[in-house]
């Protein structure tokens, strides 16, 4: 069972009413970043990090600033239970993050693979495989910056992207092979010349 007795927790209330209509989305985006459970409509709870907290008082000025009314309360739990079934849930939003990885990424392995079997080893597709890569990972790092009581399933989904980053690296080296061989035929050629002459 996890740990969660006496930890400092936030609850965050907002309104948007009165406000330009794009703050409502805004104000969500920025709370779905954080990983935010929410409770009910506008009532939603995070953990309280130092970095939640700062987050959460810049998106709060935002708010006030906007027309908007933003409520941070900290309490704990009185039930550990309770709490534990909220991090239970919290693990269960960042599994379900981490699986829809895990789901997407053979699509770029296959890719990889099928451009090997063509032939088609090329600099524009490391290049375009890179820039598939690339937002993998950015994307991992967003799940990771909010799986503030690492779920389970982030293993497997930074093995999976690591594993996806040999086999680039691999196809890499393929495309380097495919597009400048190695000089080592030319050199021997040119010392088999040179001994001819003298």
């Amino acid at each position: 069972m996890i740990d969660t007795h006496e930890r400092d927790w936030l609850v965050i209330s907002v309104s948007t009413a009165g406000a330009a209509g794009t703050l409502r989305v805004q104000v969500w985006r920025k709370l779905r970043s954080l990983g935010a459970l929410y409770l009910q409509q506008s009532v939603c709870l995070l953990p309280a990090r130092g970095e939640v907290v700062r987050d959460l008082r810049r998106l709060a000025d935002r708010i006030h600033h906007q027309g908007g009314t933003a409520r941070i309360l900290r309490m704990r739990f009185a039930d550990p239970a309770e709490e534990h079934a909220v991090v239970e849930e919290l693990n269960a939003a960042r599994d379900a993050e981490y699986a829809e990885v895990l789901e997407r990424l053979p699509a770029l392995r296959q890719e990889l693979a099928e451009e090997t079997a063509r032939g088609r080893l090329t600099y524009a597709e490391v290049e375009e495989s890179e820039a598939d890569l690339d937002r993998f990972r950015t994307w991992l790092a967003k799940i990771a910056a909010r799986d503030y009581f690492a779920a389970p399933g982030g293993q497997a989904a930074r093995e999976a992207v690591a594993d996806a980053a040999a086999e680039l690296a691999a196809f890499e080296e393929a495309a380097l092979h495919a597009d400048a061989p190695e000089p080592t035929a030319a050199v021997n050629t040119q010392q088999l010349r040179i001994v001819e002459k003298s």
